[in-house]
């Protein structure tokens, strides 16, 4: 709105006509509002849907109920994560989101602990971090590694059933550590 703001006649502009600067705000409020109205009904809630799914079929996933697959990728879903599981009264936090990204191959995500902040329910295990390929291959036991990221919060496989597997095995590492 302080842009709509702007649009009124400068104190030394000749024309003082103050109706066309209006008439401008109104544009443009308009069509700022119907922008915003669009993206929510065409990309927002449909976003929402799939999350959903794909939290009420995580433990088809794994029994664990903290590994939740994507139909697809490339949706805004941490919100929705985080407002889906108090609505569906998820009693274990999802720690990890797989989907396939934009080249087709597949990412394993941590859920974040909040919706503003860079720190992870669970990050990927430590001694992946920064790794890639054949190396990270090598290093996790785990067949078509592409990368984790050097914090941890993301990493990737040429496969759905290699980036569960970096999933499981995080969980797994947890549990071991925790002495559960």
């Amino acid at each position: 709105l302080f842009r709509s703001g702007r649009l009124n006649p400068r104190w030394n502009d000749e024309e003082q006509d103050s109706e066309a600067g209006f008439r401008k705000a109104m544009e443009l409020v308009g069509s700022e509002f119907c922008d915003r109205l669009l993206y929510y009904r065409d990309s927002w809630l449909p976003a929402r849907a799939l999350v959903e799914e794909a939290i009420r079929e995580r433990f088809q996933v794994d029994a664990s109920g903290e590994i939740v697959v994507m139909s697809r990728g490339g949706c805004p879903w941490k919100e929705h994560l985080f407002n889906l599981e108090q609505e569906l009264g998820v009693e274990k936090p999802i720690k990890f989101m797989l989907f396939m990204d934009q080249n087709g191959q597949w990412r394993v995500q941590c859920v974040p602990a909040g919706l503003n902040t860079f720190q992870n329910r669970l990050s990927l295990l430590e001694e992946w971090r920064g790794l890639r390929d054949e190396e990270l291959s090598r290093v996790s036991g785990i067949p078509g590694c592409v990368f984790v990221h050097a914090s941890g919060f993301i990493g990737g496989n040429q496969t759905k059933e290699g980036a569960l597997a970096m999933a499981l095995k995080t969980l797994e590492a947890k549990l071991t550590t925790n002495g559960q």
